[in-house]
């Protein structure tokens, strides 16, 4: 009867965890390309469960885009020195992404360079845990 309980829980567990995979599923950006475009913060959405920072992109063409670009919310951007008001409106920046695959002007946020300082900001980097490998879990 225990082994029942047991797998039951373990089922109901593995059953939970599906949404949250497809939640935070990646499938709709190019997994291989990316995209860098120079431009200025319109706005810096630093909140739950992801960021974005939405860029205006001056075109060949003389028009303007905008562009948002998804990152994780602001734990994860924190681990990474990322703060809102590095990105306050009207900063310059170039910005790397992997752009959306059916071409809307969104990407996934790879890496950033202020242009007031050359200060580069990756938030992969918030993934990294220090003491990881010494099994400090």
């Amino acid at each position: 009867m225990r082994n029942m309980h047991v797998a039951a829980l373990a089922m109901m567990l593995g059953l939970a965890s599906v949404p949250v995979a497809a939640h935070h599923s990646g499938s709709m950006f190019e997994p291989e390309k990316t995209v860098t475009m120079t431009g200025v913060v319109k706005e810096f959405q630093y909140t739950n469960p992801h960021s974005w920072l939405i860029v205006t992109v001056a075109n060949d063409d003389g028009t303007t885009s905008t562009w948002g670009f998804e990152a994780e919310g602001p734990s994860t951007l924190l681990r990474a020195g990322i703060r809102k008001s590095d990105f306050s409106p009207g900063t310059e920046i170039t910005i790397t992404g992997r752009p959306m695959r059916d071409g809307r002007t969104a990407a996934y946020w790879v890496n950033a360079v202020r242009a007031s300082d050359g200060k580069e900001f990756n938030p992969g980097a918030g993934f990294q845990v220090e003491g990881a490998d010494k099994g400090s879990f």
